[in-house]
């Protein structure tokens, strides 16, 4: 399979001497292309742990509706139970985590009129309404080397599995929506997965609602191209003041992909009370405090069209006004917090990465602090794409995922991430400076999980264990680590010199030193500001 593939010149090929690397990669490759033409990566390894390496990636593709072509080199069955090297029991190896399994038995000439039949059949299951990663295992019998002959003949394309083609929205629920959007204090909450963010912002002007946007929604953008909407950046500041939430109580939620990541907006949607409509193009509904009212099942575009022709425009609206004159001040707090010359926070750095990358550049969020930071802080802004792993949150494989956006989208990315996760998966730095990639990974190190600051653990435990279970500081010096693979490496403590090191050509790891009980600090100064400000009026 491995020289098959070599073979064609239209495939791009990539080797990762880790497996699990290689995984998150395909993951990043499939995740880059989400938002475009679906195009899933041909995953490919031999027998054996290799593929057990693999589930992790392929939970996370489960779970985020990530397109990808998982194929697993196995044993014939003559070689299986009996203790033959690199032989497991590969069958339905990721169990309710792919869209389908096929076993393809072992290679035989006598069914290649079967082969494109077949791989037809997977593309299908991977690039779906719910799209995913699928399991193909294919068994080999020696000679393991030959010559890849000339393929069946073309079928023609049949993918006849797309939403477009399976259209689950119904005229009812677009009549309930519509009955609802006349309403006045109404809110959009645009997060990852829209497939068309400008009509999403075209809709939330007409309807004279805010859109409380997402990083990753593609709705965050600049003045010049928010289509007269008024696009909410920092909701979860600007929530965190007691009054200022209570006051701007909704009574209808238009949710377009994900939740947003921040627990005060959930909480704030979640004490409304209020009717609440979901958006997906995924079956798969996400609401873990079980508030949603109607979930429609179908993509953002389509659901704009229905509603631009049945809802008449607004004329402006205090409560839109109102909303923007929010998001003023708190703009305006933070923007007089820090200047160039300002020491780098976690907050600041966020806020800087997000701002110093040039149109059409990606930044991918890693778990935990780094994708709530630039939920929190950063600025609206035009023509950067944010990715980020939340199918199940995790940490791992994060540099390898950032490596596949890369590679796939042939642009600069930049990737904010956190000491741990980067030393979970160093591996993705393996060679990083052959691939033809331009990735910036900018590093906050504060020597530990600087998450688990925030909550409870920290005030409730003794220090000492704490830092045994929470904290889990380590003693890696980044820079080394990172010298060692051939990495050239810049330690920022300004804003400005931050901002230089993502200018500068190449890839590149720029590393930030902080401290984790001073972030929390940090973060509260911003808090009280931004409250003091609106209670100022």
């Amino acid at each position: 399979m491995a020289l098959a593939i070599a073979a064609r010149s239209e495939l791009r090929l990539h080797i990762f001497h880790d497996e699990r690397s290689a995984s998150f990669a395909a993951l990043g490759i499939g995740l880059s292309s989400k938002n475009g033409k679906l195009m899933p990566a041909i995953l490919l390894c031999t027998s054996g742990t290799a593929a057990v390496e693999f589930h992790p990636a392929v939970v996370e593709a489960h779970y985020a509706s990530v397109p990808m072509l998982v194929c697993t080199a196995d044993r014939p069955p003559e070689l299986q139970g009996v203790g033959a090297p690199q032989t497991i029991d590969q069958q339905n190896l990721y169990g309710s985590s792919t869209r389908l399994f096929v076993d393809a038995g072992v290679a035989d000439d006598a069914e290649r009129n079967s082969w494109r039949v077949l791989a037809q059949e997977v593309l299908n299951a991977a690039v779906q309404t719910d799209a995913g990663p699928v399991h193909l295992n294919l068994p080999f019998r020696e000679p393991l080397v030959g010559i890849a002959e000339e393929l069946p003949p073309l079928i023609g394309s049949n993918l006849d599995h797309t939403l477009d083609d399976q259209e689950l929205l119904t005229q009812d629920q677009i009549r309930k929506l519509s009955e609802v959007c006349i309403l006045e204090r109404g809110v959009i909450i645009a997060g990852n997965g829209i497939d068309n963010p400008r009509m999403v912002l075209e809709l939330a002007h007409k309807l004279q609602w805010p859109i409380l946007a997402d990083s990753r929604s593609g709705c965050r953008v600049d003045e010049s191209n928010c289509c007269g909407a008024e696009v909410i950046s920092n909701a979860d500041v600007l929530l965190r003041d007691a009054s200022t939430a209570q006051a701007f109580t909704p009574r209808v939620i238009l949710r377009f992909g994900e939740p947003p990541v921040s627990k005060v907006v959930n909480a704030w949607l979640r004490e409304s009370n209020c009717t609440y409509f979901a958006v997906s193009k995924t079956m798969q509904l996400i609401d873990p405090d079980r508030i949603v009212s109607e979930h429609l099942v179908a993509r953002a575009s389509t659901v704009c069209e229905h509603l631009f022709a049945s809802v008449q425009a607004k004329p402006e609206t205090s409560w839109s006004n109102d909303w923007a004159k929010l998001q003023a001040i708190c703009s305006a707090v933070l923007d007089s917090m820090w200047n160039d010359s300002s020491a780098l926070t976690e907050p600041l750095v966020a806020r800087t990465v997000s701002d110093a990358l040039p149109k059409n550049s990606n930044l991918v969020l890693s778990s935990s602090m780094p994708v709530r930071d630039v939920e929190w802080f950063s600025a609206p802004r035009s023509g950067v794409r944010v990715l980020s792993n939340r199918g199940v949150n995790g940490i791992d494989g994060v540099v390898s995922t950032a490596v596949g956006v890369a590679a796939e989208s042939n642009q600069l990315t930049a990737l904010l991430i956190g000491d741990i996760a980067l030393l979970h998966d160093t591996n993705g730095l393996l060679n990083l400076m052959q691939r033809e990639v331009d990735l910036k990974i900018v590093v906050v190190d504060n020597k530990g999980g600087g998450i688990f600051s925030f909550l409870p653990q920290s005030t409730t435990l003794d220090p000492q264990r704490f830092e045994q279970l929470f904290g889990t500081p380590h003693d890696v010096d980044i820079s080394q680590l990172v010298e060692a693979h051939g990495l050239s490496c810049i330690t920022a403590n300004t804003v400005a010199q931050l901002q230089d090191a993502l200018n500068q050509s190449g890839s590149r790891v720029i590393i930030v030193n902080t401290d984790r009980g001073q972030n929390v600090v940090d973060h509260d100064a911003v808090y009280a500001a931004v409250a003091k400000a609106l209670r100022a009026g």
